[in-house]
């Protein structure tokens, strides 16, 4: 891939190839790689304002953005919306449950959460499970399972969702085409991927302190092709501070989509579209 990007100290690197031989180029490396990107969450607070970098204000915009693109989806590509179908949602690096909280439990029967942070998952638990007073059993937080994406295998066709929001940068190029192969499995006929993520305007940006990388959209969906994925919808997250990188939304399947007519018979789609 001939994408020149930099760091945050401003070194120049050709291409991702330069970069990542440099990062993760033998076993120790990339587990190096790993264990300092664990460790510089295990050093932040379990928090809104801390999951989010100290930008605990972008909350309410990020969870009604994806609010409105989730609701798009299922009315689109599910027969009524889901309404008659046992949803289950997985949550990829929940953190403390902020997305599943907020946003997937509303929507789903069961949500499971996958987060290698430890202290993050605990307050998880705690704020869905000990101190939820409207926890119910048709929406539920239902398995909470402490592993990085790297690792993590789910059941197979468990779920009609998996939700990856601002994690994926901390996986290589090599393990983010793994783990969608991976968890193509967990995905039930239909079920579909949402992406939540930064975006470089180009190339590609590294950051050394948290073991992570912000891919431009183009360099996404390079990505995406390697994992045989087909890019339903995209959409553009609006009202973040200027100074934060920009933020996307990606709906992916694993078949060509089809979208449900209104009459509830599904449609083939003549190509990936953009909600304006």
């Amino acid at each position: 891939m001939e994408t020149a990007g930099t760091d945050f100290d401003g070194r120049q690197f050709k291409n991702p190839e330069e970069m990542w031989q440099e990062q993760v180029g033998d076993t120790h490396k990339k587990c190096q790689w790993y264990r300092d990107g664990v460790s510089y969450w295990e050093g932040v607070e379990a928090t809104v304002d801390g999951v989010l970098g100290g930008y605990g204000r972008v909350n309410d915009a990020d969870i009604k953005a994806s609010e409105q693109f989730l609701k798009t989806l299922l009315s689109e590509l599910f027969v009524d919306g889901g309404r008659n179908r046992h949803l289950v949602a997985l949550d990829c690096g929940s953190g403390i449950g902020r997305v599943t909280q907020n946003l997937l439990i509303r929507y789903f029967n069961e949500v499971d959460l996958l987060e290698p942070v430890s202290h993050f998952l605990d307050a998880a638990h705690d704020s869905l499970v000990h101190e939820n007073p409207t926890a119910s059993d048709v929406h539920k937080a239902t398995n909470f399972f402490c592993a990085p994406l790297q690792e993590f295998m789910p059941d197979a066709g468990r779920y009609d969702v998996i939700w990856i929001q601002w994690c994926i940068g901390h996986l290589p190029d090599d393990d983010f085409v793994s783990f969608f192969k991976r968890a193509k499995i967990g995905l039930k006929p239909g079920g579909y991927f949402v992406l939540k993520e930064n975006t470089a305007k180009s190339g590609f940006v590294l950051d050394k302190e948290d073991r992570s990388i912000t891919r431009s959209d183009l360099y996404l969906k390079e990505l995406f092709g390697q994992c045989g994925l087909h890019l339903y919808k995209s959409k553009d997250q609006r009202g973040f501070p200027k100074e934060l990188f920009g933020v996307k939304m990606y709906a992916l399947t694993t078949d060509v989509p089809k979208v449900v007519s209104k009459s509830g018979r599904k449609v083939q789609a003549n190509r990936p579209g953009v909600i304006k």
